[in-house]
């Protein structure tokens, strides 16, 4: 069974979810997922530092790095996320095609 990171812009939270679900009941895949602020809580930069470098663990762990880029978007974040995947020879996966 392959380990997936979902990586992608907050915006697509609801969209990540469900992506993640189908990634693992459909698919047999085991995903990481990103951590969700369901309640708009402000976070402090240790706490943003902390969940960042989780998540980069993530990709760490991972095979794939499953990038929801919804009508082609990719944030700088996440840009950074699939830099960092590339660099660890890992599979990216995108939800939308890409040129």
């Amino acid at each position: 069974m392959k380990i997936v990171t979902i990586s992608g812009s907050m915006r697509f939270a609801e969209q990540m979810k469900k992506i993640a679900r189908e990634l693992e009941a459909k698919q047999g895949y085991c995903v990481l997922q990103a951590v969700y602020n369901e309640n708009k809580e402000k976070e402090s930069l240790d706490e943003l530092e902390r969940i960042y470098a989780a998540h980069y663990k993530k990709i760490d762990l991972c095979d794939i790095l499953y990038v929801v880029n919804v009508k082609g978007y990719i944030g700088e974040v996440t840009k950074n996320e699939i830099k960092y995947a590339k660099k660890r020879k890992k599979e990216i996966m995108y939800y939308e095609n890409i040129d």
